[in-house]
This record gives C-alpha cells, structure tokens and sequence, in this order.
C-alpha cells in the first residue's frame, strides 16, 4: 500500500519552512497545534481569523489578525488551521484560500499518543494493508489512501474530494428498516437518533441510547422525550461493566480519562436481552473497548456496524483488525464525511 503514499510528513516539512508561519484561528485547536510546534522546535509569527471574527482579540500574547491584515503584512504565507469545520460556506473559504497561500490542516488526535506521520504509516504496514485489503468497494479503497496523504501532509487536496453524504451510507450500505433495534453509543444530544429516523420514516422499534455526559444527557433526554421506542442511558461504553473516571468537556469532546468525575459503564453484551440491528459507536477513542464488550453480541447477531475511526491514530487499523478477528463475515466500507480536519472517518461493516 506504501506506493499509494505520496507525501512527507507534514512536520518534518514545517521545520524547514523559510516564510513567515500563521496559526489559522484560536482556541483549544490552536492550542494544542502549538504544543506540537514546539515539540519540532517550529515557531509561528502571527496568528489571523476571518475578518469577521476579529474583534481586538489577542492569543498567547500576539495580536489576532483579520485575514486582509495577514495578507497586506506578509504577502503569501503558510497557513495552518487549527480549528474544524464542517459547513459549505466556511469549507470553501478554506479552499480558496488554501489556493493563495501554503495551507495545511494539521492532525492531532483526540485520544492517546503520537502523531499520524508517515513514519507511523510505514510502521504499521502490514496492519494498513491488511484493513486495505479488506474494504468491500472501489470508494472505501480510494477514500483510505486520500486519508492517509491527507493525515501525513495536512494538504486539502486528498481530503476534500473524497467527502460522501450520510444518505449513500444509510440507504446503500447500512440499508435502515422501520423495525432496527439500535445501540447508539455517545448519543450526544439526540442528533444521531434524529439522523437514524430520517432514514426510517420516523420509526424504530427500539434505540438504547447512552450518553455520559450530564449535560448532553439532559438534552438527549429532552430531545427525545416524545419518542416512546428511546431508552435513554447515562453511561459510557465500555470492556467491563464498572466505574470509571470521566472528563468533561465542551460538546462532543467529554471522554474516559484519568481523572475526573465517577461514572457508570457497562458492555453491549449487558445492554439488551434483545437481538441489536445496529450498533454505532462514536465515543471519543473508547471505541476498542467498547468493541470488546460487544463481541458476543457481535458474535451471535452480526449486527450492521457504525464506527467512528479517527479519535486515534490507529483507530483506521485497530478497529476493523479487532471486528474482523470477532467475525470475519463482515463486509467492511470506509466512508470520510464532510469535516475539516477529517473527523467523521467511519467504518460501516455488514
């Protein structure tokens, strides 16, 4: 699969950048984007946001630019995001100025260790190569290897390109019916139990629902209240059914941790006596665990799986390896859907 891959580690590259270097936006992104710069010794001159964004703000002691600013002090420069996006107005913003200046959206995971270089890449290869080989379709192929140079080289021209909408996948691959019993494990708010009945004509014969997150459990359950076929749960998934530590955090970014407040987790296979259609997993990098928690359920029941890979690293080999050693029946598919950085890269198996 290594002659698929075409870039050099982003990184490295930035290290021997001669102009001038931006951070592209402000906040926790920008944040943890500095602490990887300093780790490669690679230092920024400024930072910008859209003009409309920039009300005299200052970050990490630099006055925040408008873009025009930015553009009218250094000319071409280097430009990194350091925030996410997933909206059509925004993502061509980004586009066309990524056609003006060196522009790269970098990647750091939302869980564990390291970074996706293309040193990982070559260390892991028989791993990628393995999963590669088992993807079901042309798309899931194409859109694994776009991934990987787009996670090496931060460039927006393999990621861009390779976005599918949900509905391909509900309605060619997973192919939902009026009667799923559903698993939908970080259930956020509700949007995914919303998004799931879009496809199914409102109905469903049941979703057990677990969010760990207080708050976003007091939404979920606000939001789902007039469904009567919804059991709303206020845990996490996870290998065991135990207590652990979890850390809250704005949205969708709360996760198991070393610290944090107590709270309750349980397995899959404890979940339901009844026979689960659909299982989705969306759980900030706990997603491992939780599928060794389901493996008898997907054992006896083979259910259509929803799998998010990209809270960490090895998340695009460890997920479908794990499944795949569980039952190998599965047929696998890999979709990227619409998200600067590429958040919302999904296994769908069946």
């Amino acid at each position: 699969m290594l002659e698929f891959i075409n870039e050099e580690t982003v990184w490295l590259k930035l290290q021997n950048e001669s102009g001038p270097i931006l951070l592209y936006g402000m906040g926790n992104g920008a944040d943890m984007i500095i602490e990887r710069l300093n780790e490669f010794g690679i230092e920024y001159n400024d930072v910008f946001a859209s003009d409309e964004f920039v009300r005299g703000h200052s970050f990490h002691g630099k006055k925040v630019l408008k873009y025009s600013e930015a553009e009218e002090k250094y000319g071409r420069f280097t430009a990194l995001m350091t925030f996410a996006v997933k909206d059509n107005a925004t993502i061509e913003k980004v586009w066309q100025m990524s056609r003006k200046h060196n522009f790269y959206s970098l990647t750091v995971p939302v869980a564990g260790e390291g970074l996706f270089t293309r040193e990982f890449v070559e260390e892991n290869e028989e791993k990628f190569d393995r999963v590669y080989s088992m993807l079901a379709d042309d798309k899931s192929r194409q859109t694994y290897i776009n991934l990987i140079n787009f996670k090496i080289s931060g460039k927006l021209d393999y990621l861009l390109p390779c976005f599918s909408e949900k509905s391909e996948v509900y309605t060619n691959i997973l192919k939902l019916g009026e009667k799923e019993i559903i698993a939908d494990l970080g259930a956020y708010n509700g949007d995914t139990v919303e998004e799931f009945l879009s496809f199914t004509n409102g109905k469903a014969e049941k979703i057990v629902a677990l969010e760990p997150d207080r708050k976003n459990f007091a939404k979920l359950e606000r939001n789902t209240s007039h469904l009567h076929f919804v059991e709303a749960k206020n845990c996490a998934a996870y290998k065991e059914n135990t207590f652990l530590n979890f850390k809250k955090s704005a949205g969708r970014q709360s996760k198991i941790s070393d610290d944090g407040e107590k709270i309750q987790a349980i397995t899959v296979d404890s979940l339901t006596d009844e026979k689960i259609t659909l299982l989705k997993m969306d759980i900030e990098g706990s997603e491992l665990d939780a599928i060794k928690g389901a493996e008898n359920t997907i054992k006896a029941h083979k259910p259509k799986l929803y799998i998010c890979a990209y809270h960490r690293n090895e998340d695009m080999f460890s997920i479908p390896l794990a499944i795949n050693e569980i039952r190998p029946d599965y047929k696998f598919y890999f979709r990227q859907h619409k998200y600067i950085p590429a958040w919302e890269s999904n296994f769908y198996c069946v």
